[in-house]
């Protein structure tokens, strides 16, 4: 299939596919007269790859699991098992958001909120 048709059957730009290529997340080959030519196989791999972006993926995660992925993509084990990482990554991230959200409350309405707040005496770290 070539890249117009692939890209209307996907959503996607003919960009995109292009940098998706050149990334190594499809991989296609080239007729004699130039075109790029990719297996049907790789419209439910594009869809594959937009959810999870939309689930919070990032590309390079995409395709860094992306072989094993697309050996099985219904497997809901391997599936089961990357999404229980995320959410565990995403679990750090909000305790460190909640952490800054925190430290920017404390400075709000002194003098200058990017000096270090002032602490009470007895609750300085060990490093004050």
């Amino acid at each position: 299939m070539r890249i117009g048709e692939l890209a209307a059957q996907t959503g996607t730009t003919k960009d995109t596919i292009r940098f998706y290529e050149k990334i190594g997340l499809v991989a296609g080959r080239r007729l004699s007269n130039g075109y790029r030519d990719f297996p049907p196989e790789t419209v439910t791999w594009l869809h594959y790859v937009r959810t999870a972006q939309t689930l919070g993926f990032s590309l390079a995660e995409i395709s860094r699991h992306g072989e094993e992925l697309r050996d099985a993509p219904d497997s809901a084990e391997a599936l089961s098992a990357l999404l229980a990482e995320k959410i565990q990554v995403i679990d750090v991230r909000m305790a460190e958001l909640a952490a800054l959200r925190a430290d920017l409350a404390e400075r709000v309405g002194t003098g200058c909120p990017f000096r270090a707040a002032a602490r009470p005496a007895g609750k300085r770290g060990s490093g004050d």
